[in-house]
């Protein structure tokens, strides 16, 4: 994407990965608006930030959804990049009974309000000069951890889902990009300072190059050996990664 004068979108703006890219994208002279759930953080980022604007937004809410995307429209017309970040990412077993409700806040948010918050803007992002659509998805898309089951589940889902949007967009003016993050120190399931934990500042980093290279999909150097899923090798590959983390755990 180009990385300068847009006129950006960002769900989860006002934490970790969300936030750390709206204020890289602030500072590099784009016009930022975040959304999230809570207006006393999103109030608090557009104070740290000014010229950040905030759209308290439920994305697990299709008519919230509607409501925000109509808004949008009216009062940003320039608006060029959305960037779909917002996720949650509860545990659970699947060698148990897995709760239906958290599965569905799981997938309301992670999977189907991307779907539906794209849906909502795309006509409008196809009458700009140019546009791109982010998904932000993660490497457990392409090696599941076993105690996020659901979440790894909608996260390949969207990966799934990037893939045939931006073949469908392909003769219009939007190009989709997505960001399939390692472990980032971020608060999604909790900050630790876990040495096997990217910083997030070094995230950010390379992450905005990769976007500026126009690639359509962009991973940090330090994933590509998960990236590069290795075909029928994908069980023992899935099976060592969970058995890893079970010997030494991500601190909860």
């Amino acid at each position: 994407m180009k990385l300068t004068e847009n006129t950006i979108f960002i769900t989860g703006g006002t934490s970790g990965i969300g936030r750390a890219l709206a204020e890289q994208l602030h500072a590099m002279g784009n016009k930022v608006i975040i959304a999230g759930r809570r207006q006393a953080l999103l109030d608090e980022v557009a104070a740290a930030h000014p010229g950040i604007e905030g759209i308290a937004l439920d994305i697990s809410d299709a008519a919230d959804i509607d409501r925000v995307a109509a808004q949008l429209i009216r009062d940003y017309p320039t608006l060029n990049v959305l960037v779909n970040n917002a996720g949650i990412m509860p545990f659970d077993d699947p060698s148990g009974r897995v709760d239906d409700a958290a599965s569905r806040r799981i997938l309301d948010t992670n999977l189907l309000g991307p779907i539906r918050l794209t849906s909502a803007l795309v006509e409008h992002l196809k009458a700009q000069p140019r546009a791109t659509i982010i998904h932000n998805t993660s490497v457990l898309a392409y090696v599941p951890i076993a105690t996020n089951a659901v979440y790894s589940a909608s996260k390949a889902a969207l990966h799934s889902y990037a893939l045939s949007q931006r073949f469908m967009l392909r003769d219009t003016n939007v190009t989709v990009q997505e960001i399939a993050p390692p472990w980032v120190d971020t608060d999604l399931i909790k900050k630790s300072g876990d040495p096997r934990a990217m910083p997030l500042d070094a995230f950010i980093a390379e992450t905005m190059t990769g976007l500026a290279s126009e690639e359509p999909e962009v991973f940090v150097e330090a994933i590509r050996a998960l990236r590069d899923n290795p075909g029928l090798g994908e069980h023992a590959l899935v099976h060592a990664f969970n058995q890893s983390l079970v010997e030494s755990p991500i601190p909860v």
